[in-house]
């Protein structure tokens, strides 16, 4: 790394929608990082309930004001991002066991892809262990309250479904 080149990382996911354990995640990463960029990929193969500009709004809404913060809507390979952003880590968070394997084999498979990029993990805390954005679009669209596992930006949205 260059003399004082910020430490910049990417913390990628599809964010349908961004939950309260994903900025927990960023607050994290913000202990280690200078910089972090979130990644709101497109994967059109998970069917997201929100359609891409309306999930990288609602992260860019979340985070709005904070300006170690950016949030860009991706497609492509996660190393590219990664170096088209200038970063030189991937951050990934944890919430239990059965998280590992698979970010294990993505972190192996990004450091064939590009070796000069780190994957950092942080464990979530152990308040949002139990929080996904499936169980956030199941609950919601059964008229449940999620209104404190998830950011007030995503609360008009999901109300709207």
């Amino acid at each position: 790394m260059k003399p004082n080149q910020k430490r910049t990382a990417i913390y990628p996911g599809t964010f349908d929608p961004i939950t309260l354990g994903h900025v927990d995640v960023v607050r994290r990463g913000l202990k280690l990082f200078d910089r972090l960029v979130i990644g709101v990929a497109a994967n059109p193969n998970k069917q997201p309930m929100f359609d891409l500009d309306t999930r990288l709004g609602m992260v860019c809404q979340t985070f709005a004001g904070d300006e170690r913060i950016e949030a860009v809507s991706f497609d492509g390979l996660l190393v590219e991002l990664a170096r088209d952003q200038g970063a030189n880590a991937i951050l990934r968070g944890l919430r239990a066991a059965s998280d590992f394997e698979y970010e294990f084999q993505m972190a192996t498979m990004n450091r064939r892809l590009d070796e000069e990029i780190e994957t950092a993990f942080v464990m979530a805390r152990e308040d949002y262990t139990f929080v996904s954005s499936r169980f956030i679009r199941e609950i919601a669209s059964m008229g449940g309250d999620v209104s404190e596992l998830v950011p007030e930006a995503v609360l008009p949205h999901l109300n709207k479904s």
